[in-house]
C-alpha cells in the first residue's frame, strides 16, 4: 500500500555545523531500497556536503533561499529555479550565505536500474528548469516540465518531472508496472485517489507509490498544485483504467516564464512518455 507522510511530522536531526536534516523516504519508511530522500536546512553561512558515492546517483532541488554549488569545476550560484543532477562519484557542496532549504534524492547502486548503465557518460548538471519547455495537457490547463530523462541525464535509472495543476484540473485514473515512484507536493493542496480511495494531500507531503496501485490527483483546492514526481527505474508501463482518457501533452513553444525554451519536445501521449527518445 502506498505510503503518505508529511515532512512536518519528521524530526530534524543535526547534520553539520548550521545544518539539520530530515530523512524523508527511507528503506524503513517505505519498505524499499530504490531511492532515499532528504531535506536539508542550511542556516546563514552554513555548508553541506552532497557528494555522491561511486555506485550511486542523486539530484536536488532548491526549495527556498539561495546557495552556491561548489564542485571541482568551480562555483555556481543556484536558486529555487535550479535543479541539480549529480552523477556517481560527484564531489559537491552547497554553501548558503542567507540560508536555504534543499531537497535531495539518491538512488543507491543505480546501475541495477539501467541495463545500459555507463557512469562515464554521466555529467554533473545544473539546470534552470524555468528555461525548459512546457508541455500542455490537451484536456485542461495542466502543465508538465521534464527534469530527468534519458536525453537530459544519460541514464534510464530514473525519470522525473515537475507537474502543475491549476484549480479544477485532474488526471485520469491509472497505474504503473515496473517502477516505484513518488511525488513531493511543493505548494497547494489536492485530493489524491489511491485505488479509488480519497486522501487529502498538501505542501510538504510525500506520496510513495508501488507498481500496480491505481492513482490520480484532483486539484479541488483554490490555488495551483505543484509537485515533483520521480520514477525508479525510469522505464515502465502505464496502464489506464477502463474508459479513462489518455492525455496528449502538446508543446507550448514556451518556458514557464513565457519565453523561448532551451530545447524542443514533440507532442506525446502519457502512455509513451517513459519511452520517448526526444525527452
Amino acid at each position: 500500500m502506498a505510503v503518505f507522510f508529511s515532512e512536518t511530522s519528521i524530526e530534524a536531526q543535526p547534520h553539520a555545523k548550521g545544518v539539520t536534516v530530515k530523512h524523508l523516504i527511507t528503506p524503513e519508511r517505505v519498505k524499499s531500497d530504490k531511492v532515499r530522500t532528504d531535506q536539508f536546512r542550511l542556516e546563514p553561512g552554513a555548508e553541506v556536503d552532497i557528494s555522491v558515492g561511486d555506485a550511486d546517483l542523486a539530484w536536488a532541488h532548491m526549495l527556498d533561499g539561495t546557495a552556491t554549488l561548489i564542485t571541482d569545476d568551480g562555483e555556481q550560484p543556484i536558486t529555487v529555479d535550479h535543479f541539480l543532477f549529480l552523477p556517481p562519484g560527484q564531489s559537491a557542496r552547497l554553501r548558503s550565505d542567507a540560508g536555504a532549504l534543499v531537497f535531495r534524492a539518491l538512488v543507491p547502486d543505480a546501475a541495477r536500474f539501467d541495463p545500459n548503465w555507463d557512469a562515464a557518460v554521466l555529467d554533473c548538471r545544473c539546470i534552470d528548469w524555468t528555461n525548459e519547455p512546457v508541455l500542455n495537457s490537451e484536456f485542461d490547463a495542466r502543465k508538465r516540465i521534464y527534469m530527468v530523462t534519458p536525453q537530459l541525464s544519460g541514464t534510464k535509472a530514473v525519470k522525473g518531472e515537475m507537474i502543475l495543476y491549476p484549480p479544477g484540473t485532474e488526471a485520469a485514473n491509472h497505474h504503473h508496472e515496473g517502477a516505484e515512484h513518488f511525488q513531493v507536493i511543493l505548494r497547494g493542496a489536492a485530493t489524491f485517489y489511491l485505488n479509488d480511495a480519497p486522501h487529502k494531500v498538501a505542501a510538504g507531503d510525500t506520496v510513495y507509490i508501488y507498481d500496480h496501485e491505481r492513482h490520480y490527483f484532483i486539484n479541488d483546492g483554490d490555488e495551483e498544485l505543484a509537485f515533483i514526481e520521480y520514477f525508479v527505474p525510469g522505464y515502465y508501463k502505464t496502464v489506464w483504467a477502463e474508459n479513462a482518457p489518455i492525455c496528449t501533452w502538446n508543446p507550448s513553444g514556451k518556458d514557464i516564464k513565457g519565453g523561448v525554451p532551451s530545447r524542443e519536445i514533440a507532442a506525446h501521449s502519457s502512455a509513451e512518455a517513459h519511452s520517448r527518445t526526444d525527452l
